[in-house]
C-alpha cells in the first residue's frame, strides 16, 4: 500500500470507527460534542498496521530512535510504530511512560528498553491540549533521553500546537485535524 493509499485508508478508518458523536467531557476537562475514541482504531486489527505506516510517514527524516508517552493513548501507537519500521527494515524500540513511577520492583516511570542519552518521539493518539504529550515529555527528559518531537494521529485543534511548542520546545507533528475529519 502505498503512503497516499495508507492515510486514505487510516482517515476512513477513523471516520468510521473512533469518532463517536454526543456529550462528553475530555480528559482536560473541557466538554465536547463529539469525541475520538482512537483505541477503537489503535487496538484494531486492520487500522492498527495503517497507525503504523502514517506516523512513520510524518516523521520521516527526523532522527530517533525510539517512540512512546504516556500510557494508555500512546501504547498501541508506539507498538504500530515499532511494528511497521521493522516491516520496513528499521529498528525502532518503543518505550511507556507511567502515569507515576512504581512504588516497587525498578521503581521507574519510563518502562521498556532504556531511554538514556536516546533520541526518542513522544506519541499520543489524540490531542486537545497537549497534557498528556507533555507529561510524557517531561518524564522522558528525567529519564534523560532527547525529545525531538512529538507527533499525534489527530489533532482536537485546541491548543495542544502552542502548549508543545512553547512548553517543550520541540515541534508538534499530527497526521491528521478535527476539520479532516468533518468536525468543528
Amino acid at each position: 500500500m502505498t503512503d497516499v493509499d495508507a492515510r486514505g485508508a487510516l482517515l476512513q478508518q477513523i471516520k468510521d470507527k473512533a469518532v463517536v458523536h454526543g456529550k462528553v467531557t475530555l480528559s482536560s476537562g473541557l466538554e465536547a460534542d463529539y469525541y475520538i475514541d482512537l483505541r477503537r482504531v489503535t487496538l484494531d486489527g486492520e487500522a492498527a498496521p495503517l497507525v503504523g505506516q502514517v506516523l512513520l510517514d510524518l516523521t520521516d527524516g527526523l532522527d530517533f530512535d525510539a517512540v512512546g508517552g504516556l500510557t494508555m493513548g500512546a501504547d498501541p501507537v508506539a507498538g504500530a510504530m515499532l511494528h511497521a519500521a521493522a516491516a520496513r527494515g528499521r529498528r525502532l524500540d518503543a518505550f511507556v511512560v507511567r502515569k507515576a513511577a512504581k512504588a516497587h520492583g525498578l521503581q521507574r516511570r519510563v518502562e521498556g528498553p532504556e531511554i538514556k542519552g536516546r533520541r526518542v518521539l513522544v506519541v499520543e493518539d489524540t490531542s486537545t491540549t497537549g497534557g498528556s504529550p507533555l507529561a510524557a515529555v517531561e518524564a522522558v527528559r528525567e529519564a534523560g533521553a532527547e525529545v525531538v518531537a512529538v507527533a499525534t494521529i489527530v489533532d482536537r485543534a485546541t491548543g495542544a500546537d502552542e502548549k508543545i511548542r512553547e512548553g517543550a520546545g520541540v515541534p508538534y507533528l499530527f497526521a491528521f485535524s478535527k476539520d479532516e475529519l468533518g468536525l468543528d
